[in-house]
């Protein structure tokens, strides 16, 4: 996926003694002010909305998408496919212009072509380089909600209706220090997790946040504004299906070409090329017939 920032972080398992305890603790949903009116009960603050999102999303493990992305260019890109998250992974399917599907697993990528390469249809590259980890932010809904952890500055907006979905709308504009906050509300996060996510959002400058969560508790969409150093980026994402998408899986193993044996092979074939030209040159040197003449 060409705007999407992946990460490498470890399968996570949040425990069911947890999600109960922090449903519970954050009033068991997204509770509003005529809740509170009605039953004299506090309603919860937006971070522990999110925090008891949080707790029920995760275990969901995947969702499907509807994704637009605008680059600091301006142009905008629809994909549509499913997000997983922990491991970290999409699936990119049906892409207009007749672009090839693409699957993202942790730093692999698989590619889907119409010409396969030595029989083989899908295409499958590394994202790392030098054995040295990439640290990225995936875009899904568990991630979108750990970056609000214990996030103070998030302030709910109301009940709203995105596209026939009774949610609650959340606003909220964060700094990189804001970002880079560790309380105990991300302790929530496996350490690996948490540790990954600080050190994909350190590039981060600014990040303007609008999300709605459904009255079952799982977000259904997030519109985010990024800005690093190279500009802003925007994506505006829809999801639903959460525990029933299909997972994303990788191609089977016998339609995958590896890019960096495929490169090696044509270095290979390149230098076996210039080692018979190098042996047809001498030979008509050797004939004094001057040689072959190259550029």
């Amino acid at each position: 996926m060409n705007k999407a920032a992946l990460t490498r972080a470890g399968a996570a398992a949040v425990s069911a003694a947890l999600l109960a305890g922090g449903l519970t603790a954050c009033g068991g949903g997204t509770a509003g002010a005529g809740d509170e009116k009605a039953t004299g009960a506090k309603a919860p603050t937006p971070a522990e909305v999110v925090k008891a999102s949080y707790l029920k999303t995760v275990p969901a493990k995947f969702a499907t998408m509807d994704m637009s992305i605008t680059g600091g260019d301006g142009k905008t890109d629809r994909i549509t496919g499913t997000k997983g998250w922990y491991p970290a992974a999409t699936g990119i399917y049906d892409q207009p212009e007749g672009a090839g599907d693409q699957i993202l697993i942790g730093d692999d990528i698989y590619t889907h072509s119409d010409k396969p390469v030595n029989g083989k249809s899908w295409m499958k590259m590394n994202l790392n380089k030098d054995g040295k980890p990439r640290y990225r932010l995936n875009d899904d809904p568990a991630e979108y909600l750990a970056l609000l952890l214990g996030q103070e500055k998030l302030a709910l907006v109301g009940t709203e209706q995105p596209d026939g979905v009774e949610a609650q709308h959340f606003k909220g504009s964060f700094t990189n220090a804001d970002l880079l906050k560790a309380d105990e509300s991300t302790r929530v996060m496996e350490e690996a997790n948490r540790q990954y996510l600080r050190e994909a959002v350190k590039d981060v400058t600014s990040l303007e946040v609008d999300l709605w969560i459904g009255k079952d508790g799982f977000p259904v969409r997030v519109d985010t504004a990024r800005t690093i150093d190279n500009g802003t980026t925007k994506v505006s994402a829809k999801f639903s299906g959460y525990g029933t998408a299909l997972p994303v899986v990788p191609p089977p193993a016998d339609q995958v070409a590896d890019f960096d044996e495929v490169m090696k092979g044509i270095d290979e074939s390149l230098q076996d090329s210039r080692r018979k030209l190098d042996e047809a040159d001498q030979t008509l040197k050797d004939a004094g017939l001057g040689g072959l003449k190259r550029s």
